[in-house]
C-alpha cells in the first residue's frame, strides 16, 4: 500500500478547501437571491443546516492547511489580509441574509459581500495583499 507524504496530505486538504469555497459561495448566492425575492426556501431545514456543515468543513480545512504549512502570522502578509477579508465577508453575509432591516440594506450587503469575496479569492490566487493593483 502506498504511503501518503505530507505534501499529499496538504494537496488533499487544499482540494477539500477549494471545493468547500465553491459550495459555500454557491449557497450564499442562492440564499441571497432567495432572501431578496422573499422565497419560502430560505426557511427550509436543509437551507438552514447545510451551510453550517459546509462552512465548518471550510474552516477546519483552512486551519489544517495553516498547521501543515507551519504558518506564523506577521500582520502584514497576504494571509492576514485574506483572513480580514473573510471576516468582513461573514459580517456582510449576516447583514445580507438575516440582519438587514430593509431589502435595500440586504441587497447592498449582498453586493458588498460578493465584492469582498472576489477580493479574498484574488488574494488567495496571487498571494498578494492587493491582487488588483
Amino acid at each position: 500500500m502506498a504511503r501518503l507524504l505530507p505534501m499529499d496530505h496538504y494537496q488533499i486538504i487544499k482540494n477539500l478547501h477549494v471545493t468547500c469555497v465553491v459550495l459555500s459561495i454557491s449557497g450564499f448566492v442562492l440564499r441571497g437571491v432567495w432572501v431578496l425575492r422573499g422565497s419560502p426556501w430560505t426557511g427550509h431545514r436543509l437551507t438552514r443546516v447545510l451551510p453550517h456543515f459546509v462552512d465548518t468543513t471550510l474552516l477546519a480545512s483552512a486551519v489544517t492547511l495553516l498547521y501543515l504549512s507551519s504558518y506564523r502570522p506577521t500582520g502584514s502578509d497576504w494571509l492576514t489580509f485574506k483572513l480580514l477579508g473573510v471576516l468582513l465577508y461573514i459580517v456582510l453575509g449576516v447583514v445580507a441574509l438575516r440582519a438587514g432591516r430593509t431589502q435595500r440594506q440586504q441587497a447592498s450587503a449582498f453586493i458588498a459581500a460578493l465584492l469582498v469575496f472576489t477580493y479574498v479569492v484574488g488574494v488567495a490566487l496571487t498571494g498578494q495583499r492587493w491582487p488588483l493593483g
